[in-house]
């Protein structure tokens, strides 16, 4: 079962996630799995199980209800974004085997810059000394995946301070150019959609 790969660019967030949902309902048993490199300009993201208080402060940056799960976060320029519209259906997977696979592959890209990161069973995502540097949101329809992941790479990361990251007072967040790995976004999308491809061969 073969993946195609579209690299989009800098789009914007609710456009990039209404074309996640049409390819989604229009699907069939035959249609392709497709992984999709994004950036998005500034803008926070409320999952569906986000709660409003995690928002804590105002800002002229959008705030978008999202049908991903998990909480609120943010995305902008010089944070990879990666989703997975995967038939987890078709290839015998949980969500949970998805959500490993996702957070493997930005754990073995990142050892590859010599940067030693976790998962955690109990707030998905992964973690550099227990600051976030990476994050899980995934939405099923129809047995299929949609949404997925961000790393964090080079970007101002000070709206983080607007929000509970993930829903959790007080969590601080990191990127590889504050770990001194400087890349581009566009470099680092290769070992990580290359794992997810190998995890899923």
């Amino acid at each position: 079962m073969s993946i195609k790969l579209h690299h989009k660019g800098q789009q914007d967030y609710q456009s990039c996630w209404q074309e996640m949902q049409d390819y989604t309902l229009a699907r069939d048993e035959n249609s392709a799995d497709e992984i999709w490199i994004v950036e998005h300009p500034p803008v926070f993201t409320q999952g569906l199980n986000g709660k409003p208080e995690h928002l804590l402060l105002a800002s002229d940056i959008p705030v978008v209800n999202s049908d991903r799960g998990g909480q609120i976060t943010y995305h902008a320029p010089g944070q990879l974004v990666v989703y997975t519209l995967i038939d987890i259906k078709r290839r015998g997977l949980g969500v949970r085997d998805l959500v490993t696979i996702i957070e493997q592959a930005m754990i073995s890209a990142l050892a590859q810059y010599g940067l030693k990161a976790v998962a955690k069973a109990e707030a998905p995502g992964v973690y550099i000394q227990d600051k976030k540097i990476g994050s899980v949101g995934l939405r099923i329809k129809k047995g299929c995946s949609y949404h997925g992941l961000s790393l964090n790479n080079n970007m101002d990361l000070s709206p983080f301070s607007h929000i509970n990251p993930c829903g959790y007072k007080g969590l601080q967040v990191t990127q590889l150019a504050d770990l001194g790995v400087n890349i581009r976004t566009n470099e680092l999308a290769i070992p990580v959609v290359n794992s997810i491809i190998n995890a899923l061969a």
